[in-house]
Formats: C-alpha cells, sequence, structure tokens
C-alpha cells in the first residue's frame, strides 16, 4: 500500500524572506525556554543568515524586475535572485537545464539587472 501526499499549495520564495520568516520562528522559539530549537530548524536558520545578501524586499523587487525579461520564467527568476549570479557562466549554468540558451546580449541584460541590486 502507498501513501501519497497531496500537495494542497506551493509558494515560491527569496532566501531572504526564507530569513525573514525563520527569525520569526527562532524569536518565538527563544521566548519559550521549555521549547527547544530542533536541529533542522538551527541549520536551515544557519544557512539563510549565510546565503542571505538582499533584503526581503529588495529580493522580492528583484523577482519582479526579472520577470519582466521574457526569457525569465518564473521559477528561474527566484533561482537567480537566490544564487544571484555575477557573470556569464554562472548565470549559463542556471540556464543549464532550460530547453533553451541565451545569446551574450541577454546574459548581460539579466546580469545588468542584477547588479542593480548587489
Amino acid at each position: 500500500m502507498t501513501i501519497f501526499k497531496e500537495k494542497i499549495e506551493e509558494e515560491h520564495l527569496t532566501i531572504p524572506e526564507v530569513k525573514e520568516l525563520l527569525a520569526e520562528i527562532e524569536a518565538e522559539r527563544a521566548a519559550d525556554e521549555e521549547r527547544e530549537m530542533r536541529y533542522e530548524l538551527a541549520r536551515a536558520i544557519e544557512h539563510v543568515n549565510r546565503f542571505s545578501e538582499l533584503s526581503a524586499d529588495d529580493s522580492r523587487a528583484l523577482v519582479e524586475e526579472l520577470q519582466e525579461h521574457e526569457k525569465v520564467e518564473t521559477q528561474t527568476a527566484f533561482k537567480i535572485v537566490n544564487l544571484l549570479p555575477q557573470t556569464r557562466d554562472e548565470l549559463r549554468a542556471v540556464y543549464a537545464q532550460e530547453r533553451y540558451s541565451l545569446s551574450g546580449e541577454e546574459l548581460d541584460e539579466i546580469l545588468n539587472i542584477i547588479a542593480q541590486y548587489v
């Protein structure tokens, strides 16, 4: 017998947005002395603190601006914001699994958008 879990809802978040959410959870746990922080939660908090370079508002604004570019789909925009590629090669790696590749000019357009936020 196989048990399937149903996906009820899905929402894309940037690392800075996750950082804000985890900070709230961390504060709640710290306020309750009897409630211990699980290892997984502590590791997640450590991860987002290390890799979050933008504010949550800036990260969301960057996602929205990237989505205006015809070659940037929603999921790809979130990958780009979470990785913040700085070179053509880094950006090409984000597009490695896509059905198409970008020209040098298209790569530069996206990198220029990222540069406005970093």
